[in-house]
């Protein structure tokens, strides 16, 4: 049985009726010119969706929005069946961003500790190390400052500071960036080991052999729009490819 905590919802009973994250008829536009058009998504609980896409198609826009950091057009985003700005959903979310830069003047120690009092989540030394042990983190790294970090080290730090907020979706936008092999391996364990604590996990990445082996689901979004959402095993059968990579794109060049 796992502890709640502050991030947890008040009611069991909404968390087995309202969907951990929705979008729908979501548009944004930079200067009237559309980025993202009429987007609908249904992200369940407990489930690792995996958002695909080339570079400049809309992802990073469509996460901003998800966060409240874009104003969209048009269209709704809740979060538990809130909206996405309230102070309900912003609680109930964490997020590691695709470059992610800790305070230099931070010891890994004291920045875990200051990303846990924001969700008011008690600070564990000791569940700090076993994280840092799991993706194999130096411990003894944990008691320097962020300015002897490599950027694998720093990403690390920034996985551990994200999923032990206790929160029940997470926003990870390329949580592989800057791992090697051992470390993305980790990484991989870790995420899948928050779906058998029913947290949900979206996650955008460019990694499409890493979405392969941990997403339940993945979208694809092209020119503005998701024009596929769906198992990546359906999708290799679809397109009769034997790799995600090989499926996403044989699919944007002749279905899209």
């Amino acid at each position: 049985m796992t502890k709640k905590t502050d991030c947890d919802t008040d009611n069991l009973a909404e968390e087995n009726v309202l969907l951990p994250l929705v979008l729908r008829g979501v548009s944004v536009a930079y200067t009237d010119v559309p980025v993202i058009e009429e987007i609908d998504l249904e992200i369940r609980s407990g489930e690792i969706f995996g958002l695909m896409g080339l570079n400049g198609v809309g992802k990073t826009t469509m996460i901003k929005s998800i966060l409240g950091l874009r104003k969209q057009q048009s269209g709704t985003i809740s979060i538990y069946g809130h909206e996405n700005t309230s102070d309900q959903s912003k609680a109930r979310l964490a997020y590691l961003p695709e470059k992610f830069e800790p305070p230099w003047f931070l010891t890994g120690m004291e920045f875990m500790k200051f990303s846990l009092s924001l969700y008011k989540r008690p600070f564990d030394r000791e569940e700090v190390v076993e994280a840092a042990n799991g993706l194999a983190l130096d411990t003894k790294a944990l008691d320097r400052r962020m300015h002897t970090y490599s950027k694998g080290m720093r990403q690390k730090l920034g996985l551990m500071g994200t999923l032990l907020t206790g929160c029940t979706l997470f926003i990870l936008d390329e949580p592989m960036s800057g791992l090697d092999p051992r470390a993305r391996a980790l990484v991989k364990k870790m995420v899948m080991n928050m779906r058998s604590l029913e947290r949900t996990i979206f996650l955008s990445s460019h990694i499409l052999a890493d979405m392969d082996e941990i997403c339940d689901r993945v979208a694809i979004l092209h020119d503005g729009k998701i024009r596929y959402i769906g198992t990546p095993g359906e999708l290799k059968q679809r397109t009769n490819k034997g790799y995600l990579e090989q499926a996403y794109l044989e699919f944007i060049e002749h279905a899209c």
